[in-house]
């Protein structure tokens, strides 16, 4: 048997990539960890990490990170609405989404904050009453919106007073959840329409259509490595909040990204040879510029060719137990309170150690006690409408009704009948 070339294709990502086995919770771990280690520089030290000057200000490794998780979410989210009803889709992500925001958002307005609050002022007389106390931040900041401000009790504008931190938030890592939230209602919008099975077409030229606005911005840049678009501009969406319509184009670009490698997945090679050109691609846009229009595709496939030709000891990897996202949300805030307690004197390397043992148990109590328990709930459905499907299958009979329905296999999702996919 011929050895295979290393240009030569391994297969496509329909026929070698497996829900079961593949490397994405070994990528998501490694993402959410690159976010941890890029803010020890802003938070404890007052500038952004290495690859900010590396990259000619074009971008660093914590915004590279965010990058990645979206084309990694829009991979799995399609898929997810092509699997599922909109009723079913939606519950699935308001799960995965809220209970560890809203546990996070808990933990650190009641316990960490209230701490360090007494810390500062040896009592914590005024922190509950405050006009930017605690009820204020919960309120403006439950759906992601952060409407209620970026600080609580001014304890964090405390600390930039005293001169140890750096930055103004409680934490600042929460900023893209509604830009993913927000992909999370297209994909919906999309599903509902049946453009996912019937019109996939639309995907890929959307993704286009945004890739268009960003090289064009990037043409009009004052330099190859500068920032493409205004980052001033913001649209307010409703429930949402403000955004920046920075963000909205270029994070909505890489979601569809990772969108259109699932719906066209049988016509993705999975080719080492491409893989070595994405990596050289990747690091020249990082030199010389382009990051943003040529830079994400080549990341974004190394992406998938890592979930795919990754060693198989890797894909045990956060399989049964995923911290990522406990790492992503939990990760600023201790960070600030390290930056808070003086821990920047001990040097990077400390403090990276404190922030990422600190995150890690935070995150492992999140997934265990919440995120977890929670997603054991993705198949439930109330009475009324369990009882509305049951008539319905059963041609509204009343007597038939009450004759019991064989149960699904355990964690196993039914699945609603489709009509068949029209190729594009």
């Amino acid at each position: 048997m011929r050895p295979r070339s290393l240009f030569h294709s391994r297969g496509t990502l329909a026929e070698l990539f497996s829900g079961r086995a593949n490397s994405f919770g070994l990528l998501r771990l490694l993402l959410a960890t690159s976010v941890v280690v890029s803010h020890v520089y802003p938070l404890a030290w007052g500038h952004l990490d290495p690859l900010w000057k590396f990259s000619g200000e074009q971008t660093d490794l914590g915004k590279m990170a965010v990058i990645g998780f979206f084309v990694l979410s829009g991979f799995m989210i399609t898929g997810s609405g092509r699997r599922s009803t909109i009723g079913r889709y939606s519950w699935h992500r308001a799960l995965r989404i809220l209970p560890g925001l809203w546990g996070s958002l808990l933990i650190s307005t009641l316990v960490i904050i209230p701490l360090l609050y007494r810390w500062q002022h040896h009592t914590l007389e005024g922190f509950w009453s405050h006009p930017n106390g605690p009820k204020t931040y919960l309120t403006g900041t439950w759906n992601t919106s952060l409407t209620g401000g970026w600080d609580v009790s001014g304890v964090i504008a405390e600390g930039v007073r005293r001169g140890t931190n750096f930055d103004g938030s409680v934490n600042g890592a929460l900023w893209s959840l509604k830009y993913e939230i927000l992909c999370y209602i297209v994909v919906g919008l999309l599903a509902a329409g049946g453009v996912l099975l019937r019109a996939r077409r639309f995907v890929p030229l959307a993704m286009v259509g945004l890739w268009i606005l960003i090289l064009n911005d990037w043409i009009d840049a004052p330099g190859w490595r500068g920032i493409p678009g205004d980052m001033g501009s913001g649209v307010n969406v409703p429930f949402l909040g403000s955004m920046s319509i920075h963000f909205i184009v270029h994070l909505g670009f890489v979601f569809l990204l990772g969108a259109t490698f699932q719906l066209y997945r049988e016509r993705v090679p999975v080719h080492d040879g491409l893989a070595l050109l994405s990596a050289l691609a990747f690091a020249a846009t990082l030199c010389w510029g382009g990051v943003f229009v040529i830079g994400y595709p080549a990341f974004a496939y190394l992406l998938f060719w890592l979930a795919i030709r990754l060693p198989r000891l890797f894909q045990k990897i956060g399989r049964k137990r995923d911290y990522s996202y406990g790492i992503y949300i939990y990760g600023f805030t201790v960070e600030q309170a390290l930056a808070m307690l003086g821990y920047a004197k001990h040097g990077k390397l400390v403090f990276l150690a404190c922030a990422l043992a600190g995150t890690v148990v935070l995150a492992a109590l999140s997934w265990h006690l919440i995120e977890a328990p929670a997603m054991k709930l993705k198949d439930w459905t109330p009475g009324p409408v369990r009882r509305l499907k049951d008539r319905r299958r059963d041609g509204g009979s009343p007597e038939s009704s009450n004759t019991p329905e064989p149960a699904a296999p355990a964690g196993q999702e039914p699945q609603p009948v489709r009509p068949p996919t029209v190729s594009a």
